[in-house]
């Protein structure tokens, strides 16, 4: 899987160029993020897989390696070798995916930056703020591209939506509100060694909060990509209904944003009945706009003054900025898988105008960045504060 060719993804797909090079720390047998993550990058033909440490155990490394076509010799024991040893080689990785749990993020993200190899990391970011601003500031001392995988801001329709909101569409924002219920914890199913619920459930390797800092910090992420709001203070309540857990399963929050609008957020794990049920609704002085993550593919507009709109990806037209997302024509569904390449097509092509000197536009950077990193750990820090003070409200 080392070293190939490919058609370099410009406007008109004719400039033919070497495939980027990445490695993965995590991602090893039974991991359910990395392969997505692996399959999201295949999706373009961008970059190729060359280097990993899929698991603090050995053997497993090999097994994940092997499996994936990876010579021994770009496979490690642990992240901080492969750093060191992949920064001195002639054919470096070009960047690193980070999808461990959280608690690994800061020392792998900081391995690597600190080599001036830029990073993809998932989110959370880090456990604590100082931690998450550390590594933003890092990697802008080493000219080093970071991104935070918030993998729904991929979605073409939802970057309309942020188009829709810029241009006035539907004035002033007043008020925001958005949930995300999922069922999958509805039951303690971490006491049955369920591998994806025993990890999240521990503040070892989790953090300090769960449904917060897992689903939750999403909706803070879209909120604030979307509508360019800054969160000016927050009252949160977390829950903890799963017997024997002593991290939150659900999560209400009122919010108040600078420039005065107020928002309503609400994550759970516990809900029955919801798969993965994030939406999106954004009331402002002259419409509405309405999104909903399993029906990725359609926007609901509603005005004031005019008849409401169901704007369809692939078949309306969409701001330039929106369309440039759309893979398929209309009817066909784009959705997860293809959300994480969007991200990935756009960091890995600011990636290679970077090597090559060029210098990069704001559209270039339609990534998550560190600054988005930073934001989701202070969120969640300011909840659980807030929670522990009994509701009290936080200034962030």
């Amino acid at each position: 899987m080392i070293e190939g060719t490919r058609e370099n993804g410009n406007e008109n797909g004719n400039r033919i160029g070497k495939k980027l090079r990445y490695g993965m720390i995590g991602g090893g047998p039974g991991a359910f993020i990395g392969e997505v993550h692996r399959k999201a990058i295949g999706l373009d033909g961008m970059a190729e897989l060359a280097a990993g440490c899929f698991s603090r155990s050995w053997e497993k490394t090999l097994e994940t390696g092997r499996s994936l076509g990876l010579p021994e010799e770009r496979l490690y024991q642990d992240f901080l070798t492969m750093a060191e040893k992949e920064a001195d080689r002639p054919d470096p990785v070009d960047f690193v995916v980070v999808v461990t749990p959280n608690a690994q993020h800061y020392g792998a993200v900081k391995a690597f930056l600190s080599k001036g190899i830029p990073v993809v990391c998932d989110k959370p970011l880090t456990f604590e703020t100082e931690e998450a601003e550390e590594l933003a500031a890092l990697a802008k001392q080493n000219n080093a591209l970071f991104a935070v995988t918030y993998t729904y801001t991929g979605y073409p329709a939802v970057k309309q939506a942020r188009e829709l909101i810029a241009a006035g569409e539907i004035g002033d924002i007043r008020f925001v509100n958005a949930e995300y219920p999922q069922e999958w914890l509805a039951q303690p199913i971490e006491q049955e060694g369920q591998k994806q619920a025993s990890w999240r459930t521990d503040p070892a390797l989790t953090g300090k909060a769960n449904c917060t800092g897992d689903i939750g910090s999403h909706v803070e992420n879209l909120v604030s990509y979307v509508t360019g709001l800054r969160i000016k203070a927050l009252c949160a309540r977390l829950d903890t209904f799963g017997p024997g857990r002593v991290l939150d399963d659900n999560v209400s929050i009122m919010l108040e944003y600078e420039g005065g609008a107020k928002g309503l957020y609400w994550a759970s794990q516990i809900a029955i009945g919801y798969d993965n049920a994030l939406r999106l609704r954004i009331f402002g002085t002259k419409g509405t706009i309405q999104w909903l993550q399993e029906d990725p593919n359609h926007l609901q507009v509603t005005y004031l003054d005019r008849p409401a709109q169901i704007l369809s990806r692939g078949r309306d037209a969409f701001y330039p900025a929106a369309q440039r997302y759309s893979r398929i024509p209309s009817g066909h569904p784009e959705g997860y898988f293809e959300a994480f390449a969007n991200i990935y097509k756009t960091f890995i092509g600011a990636l290679e105008k970077q090597k090559a000197g060029e210098p990069l536009t704001a559209e270039d950077l339609d990534f998550p960045g560190p600054e988005m990193g930073v934001d989701g750990v202070k969120f969640i820090g300011a909840c659980v504060e807030s929670s522990r003070k009994g509701t009290a409200w936080i200034d962030l």
